[in-house]
């Protein structure tokens, strides 16, 4: 809850608030993107090929300083901190996204591949040369027809007992490796996912490591690759089809940290379920998404803080023969820009958290019980998803705020847009990643670990009878006594403070719950009704999505407000207690027709939200410019001609 006394900003210190741990991390990487600003304009200026070299110039500058390879051991001339490595990837994207994206593939997916699915033999071999950046390289995962459906790719590795060798064939178009980075032009060598086949029999997807390439960046024999071509954005990336024509590689190059294949063709591996087996696989790459997720927030931090020092700047109407009205006095240009300042506040410290979570499984390693990790990649799939939207939605706003000029690219909305725009897609769409989401909150991470897939999900729930999630969630003393989320009951929901957090996180709570135990009803109802699955979960699929977004936004304001809590009393509490209350109240009235239909929202209180939403708003008008500041987005990154 906000306090009465007008807000300030301490913009240093906000500043160091957000950066927190890896304060000098973020700092110097900020000093990074200052001395390579020039490729904002390389990225407008040059030709597609001479624009990926020079970002592939870049990245192997970066790989020299050390700054890209943070999160691999120290022996292989890493810095040995996961989290440090997040930090430098989030605030990167304060820079050219090319890069950003370019560093991401080199050293989060082809180097987090060979450093979590291989072992001694692999990290001897490739990781040092992939950590300076010697070696180039790309991961091979998608295919034209199938993405998110991993386990389903068509990409066959058949070990040849004989040779002691896996062949790697690509059996037709639809198996084709598509949209892979580095693979046009500068990989040497990929990270191959696969169908692992013993004796014709299969064994699920694997992942290997496959030579591209040459030294002298020749095509090898049996690989055939075509560039994707033109894209909306990041031209910078060399995205690519790879075929392969029975490519022979030595039986050492499967990635065998969790399977193995014996010379004489017998297939080991300790996780006996093959289910089980392929999601602790997929588990281990789950840093991925957390920095894309993180990403998109920091780059939603670049269109906020232009939009918001342009509005501070352009003037337009106003009372006649007096002087024209900054555009950000207008309450409705408050209303568009504050709330979303106040979500990716809240995002930020979301991100935080989930950080956290990340920094501290991979440190502890093998000790980590699987529930742990199941956790941490659920809560990764939703922040990826929410922040990936968020960045989409403001980056437009913001473009359209600042009218014609937000049009040019000059002022590097087109350049952020269409660059982010991806991020909804990659490392999983969003929308199957909130089923994983929705999935894990209704088997509450059994240790079954039913499938993945949306039939999979069906049969569990049917399997586990709706009472083990309307325990779990007391849904059934829910729906019969809202004080049982609600604390002061029913009569208290209507009459408390709507700026009072309490208030705020029991609305978010009484939501998420009730769309659970409904989503449940529905598929086990479905199930007994003796319908097909597929027809069950299609029917379903809304309702899952909703509760899982439900739940993700809950973990957000859950992170905003133990945030503001912990923070020092003094000006900047203030200013974030407001941050959090709109952020809180801006879902809610996004939301206010589910709330109303569902009796926690009358019509006069749904009022008094909107109300309060402008009064927050003009709350926060005097210190807008310090809130933008304190993102910490150097001059060079806010290269707007409109700012000049």
């Amino acid at each position: 809850m906000a306090d009465s006394a007008a807000p300030v900003v301490d913009v240093p210190a906000l500043t160091a608030l957000l950066d927190g741990t890896y304060v000098e991390v973020r700092n110097l990487t900020r000093k990074r993107l200052v001395e390579y600003a020039g490729v904002l304009e390389d990225a407008r200026e040059m030709s597609r090929e001479k624009f990926r070299e020079r970002v592939k110039q870049i990245v192997v500058e970066l790989a020299g300083t050390g700054q890209t390879g943070l999160g691999f051991p120290v022996g292989y001339g890493g810095g040995g901190d996961i989290g440090a490595s997040v930090a430098a990837f989030e605030t990167m994207a304060l820079g050219d996204l090319s890069v950003l994206v370019k560093v991401g593939v080199q050293f989060g997916l082809f180097g987090g591949a060979i450093l979590q699915l291989g072992t001694q033999r692999h990290h001897d071999a490739y990781l040092s040369d992939l950590v300076s950046a010697k070696l180039m390289g790309c991961f091979a995962m998608t295919e034209t027809g199938h993405g998110s459906n991993v386990q389903a790719l068509g990409t066959v590795a058949r070990y040849d007992v004989e040779t002691r060798e896996f062949v790697i064939t690509t059996p037709d178009d639809a198996s084709r490796k598509d949209y892979i980075g580095n693979a046009a032009a500068h990989a040497s060598t990929a990270v191959v996912f696969a169908q692992l086949e013993i004796g014709g029999a299969s064994e699920g997807v694997h992942a290997f490591v496959v030579p591209i390439r040459d030294g002298r960046g020749r095509v090898r024999s049996g690989v055939r690759i075509e560039d994707d071509g033109p894209k909306i954005g990041l031209n910078g990336v060399d995205n690519g089809r790879i075929w392969f024509d029975d490519v022979r590689i030595p039986r050492e190059n499967l990635l065998n940290r969790y399977a193995d294949v014996t010379e004489t063709g017998v297939y080991v591996s300790d996780i006996d379920n093959p289910d089980r087996r392929f999601f602790t696989m997929l588990g281990t790459l789950v840093q991925g998404r957390v920095c894309v997720g993180g990403a998109g927030i920091n780059a939603s931090k670049v269109a906020l803080s232009i939009a918001v020092k342009y509005a501070l700047g352009r003037r337009q109407f106003g009372n006649p023969g007096g002087e024209e009205e900054l555009i950000l006095d207008y309450g409705l240009h408050q209303r568009r820009l504050f709330p979303l300042i106040a979500r990716t506040y809240a995002l930020h410290f979301a991100q935080e958290v989930l950080a956290g979570q990340l920094h501290a499984v991979f440190s502890a390693a093998d000790e980590v019980d699987e529930r742990t990790r199941r956790a941490l990649e659920s809560r990764a799939a939703g922040t990826k998803a929410l922040g990936t939207w968020h960045a989409s939605t403001t980056i437009q706003e913001c473009r359209e705020a600042c009218g014609g000029a937000g049009y040019l690219s000059a002022n590097r909305f087109d350049a952020l847009r269409a660059d982010t725009d991806v991020f909804t897609t990659f490392e999983g769409d969003n929308h199957i990643l909130l089923q994983l989401v929705a999935k894990g909150l209704l088997t509450d991470y059994s240790s079954s670990f039913g499938e993945l897939d949306q039939l999979g999900m069906v049969r569990f729930v049917a399997g586990i009878a709706v009472d083990t999630v309307v325990e779990r969630t007391a849904v059934h003393k829910l729906l019969e006594r809202v004080k049982d989320i609600l604390p002061g009951g029913d009569d208290w929901a209507q009459e408390a403070e709507i700026v009072d957090s309490e208030y705020q996180l029991a609305m978010f709570r009484w939501r998420e719950e009730h769309m659970l135990s409904g989503v449940a009803r529905r598929l086990k109802s479905g199930i007994d009704a003796k319908l097909d699955p597929a027809e069950v979960f299609s029917k379903c699929q809304d309702h899952v999505i909703g509760a899982a977004r439900a739940h993700v936004e809950r973990l957000v304001l859950e992170a905003f407000v133990d945030k503001v809590r912990a923070t020092p009393e003094g000006g900047n509490k203030s200013a974030l207690y407001i941050l959090c209350d709109l952020y809180a109240l801006s879902v809610i009235e996004a939301d206010r027709g589910w709330w109303m239909e569902h009796g926690r929202l009358s019509s006069s209180r749904s009022k008094a939200i909107s109300r309060e939403i402008g009064d927050l708003c003009r709350k926060l008008r005097p210190i807008a410019e310090g809130l933008v500041d304190a993102f910490g987005v150097p001059a060079e990154m806010q290269a707007a001609e409109m700012l000049a």
